[in-house]
Order: C-alpha cells, then structure tokens, then sequence
C-alpha cells in the first residue's frame, strides 16, 4: 500500500497493489494489520454502496455523535471525493483536501472522525462503497452547505449539481454544529 499525503495531515490517499494480467486483477482493500501500520487502526461497523448519476453531489455529510471515520473507494465510474477538516480546535478547521477516486486508478481514501465528505460524481454513473467505524446515526446527522464560500471548494462542475432536499437545505460551515 503506497500512502500519499494530502492536504489535511489526517486525510490519506491510499494506493493499493494491484496485481493484474489478461484475465483481471486482484487488490486488497482492506487488511486490518496493514493499515495500522500505516497509522489507521479502525474497526468498521457498516459497509455502504451507493451510485450516483453524473453531476449528482452528495455531502458534505458527518454525525456530530458518534463521528464516523470512512474508507471510501470507487469501483465503477469515476468522482471527486472531498474531506473537511471540521474540529474548531484544528490548525486546518474548514480546509478541504480532494482527490479524484475512479475504477481506473483504484484509489481510496481514509476520511477520519471530524471530517466532513462529500462527492461529485464525473462519469456517466459511479458505484462508490464505503466502510464506516460507527454505524448510520440518523438524528446525529449533519451536513455542510457543499457550495460555502468560506470553505471554497473548487469543485469540478459544468453544471449546477443535482443535489438532495437535505443537501440543498444544508448550513454554512458558521453557523454549523462542528467538533470542539
């Protein structure tokens, strides 16, 4: 697993080794003692997969009880998976980092606790899965304005997203409930 950093210090796009030849490939996405050794030690609880029709934007979601780390993965299609530092006593409290995750290049990526995430999806459709560390929390749920200028994402669109109710009505990052 090669590790890149990103440009939130907790936020990891991680790489994994593909072993591929004419009748396909193999990679491992998750193993227990390799990401520890690479500095995540997390026990998942819940395994998640959505699609998305292209320019539908889902976020930026977190649960202010019982925060949810992610290890998130693409395995059709491609988006632009972004994370937000939302811990107020964080030297990078509402810096976002993204990172284009697709089938092609197998990338995941590790969204800690206190991070907000969201996604765009940029192909046709995007089957995205995702493992959490504490299960789906509905009265805990959350959710950041994807468009704040303070945050200022520089979201790849070429048209206004397709958003939900929930997504469309969400708060500024200033008037957000967030972690201390």
């Amino acid at each position: 697993m090669i590790v890149h950093d990103t440009a939130l210090p907790e936020v990891k796009l991680l790489e994994p080794r593909v072993f591929g030849d004419d009748r396909g490939f193999f990679l491992e996405s998750w193993n227990a003692t390799t990401f520890a050794d690479i500095g995540i030690d997390a026990a998942f609880v819940q395994d998640n997969h959505s699609r998305s029709a292209k320019g539908v934007l889902r976020g930026l979601h977190y649960q202010i009880v019982e925060p949810q780390g992610k290890l998130v993965r693409v395995v059709a299609g491609a988006v632009f998976d972004v994370a937000v530092d939302i811990r107020r006593s964080s030297p990078n409290f509402g810096k976002w980092t993204g990172h284009e995750l697709s089938a092609v290049n197998k990338h995941l990526l590790w969204v800690p606790p206190g991070f907000a995430h969201g996604f765009v999806t940029l192909s046709e459709t995007a089957d995205f899965l995702y493992k959490c560390t504490t299960l789906y929390a509905p009265a805990h749920d959350r959710g950041i304005a994807w468009n704040d200028p303070l945050i200022a994402i520089d979201w790849p669109l070429d048209a206004p997203p397709l958003l939900s109710a929930k997504d469309a009505a969400a708060l500024l990052l200033a008037d957000a409930e967030v972690f201390a």
